[in-house]
């Protein structure tokens, strides 16, 4: 899943080699995940609108869903 958040963010920006991803767990067997990107790659992952960072969140929960998780992408 770590992997996957990592391979789509470094598709959008500028400096791939800034993308990371830290994992916790939270409430309720929930993981989530904190993506942080440079600063001026920041735009360039939420979007116009956030449409960006919604079509992130939506494909990461389909994942999680195939393996019975739960999951949640904040962006940093």
């Amino acid at each position: 899943m770590q992997d996957l958040l990592i391979a789509i963010a470094r598709g959008l920006v500028e400096q791939p080699e800034e993308v990371t991803v830290t994992v916790e767990d939270g409430e309720e067997g929930m993981i989530v995940y904190h993506l942080h990107v440079a600063e001026q790659d920041m735009g360039r992952v939420i979007g116009k609108q956030g449409r960006i960072a919604k079509a992130i969140r939506v494909v990461m929960r389909a994942a999680a869903t195939r393996n019975n998780q739960k999951v949640m992408v904040e962006i940093d």
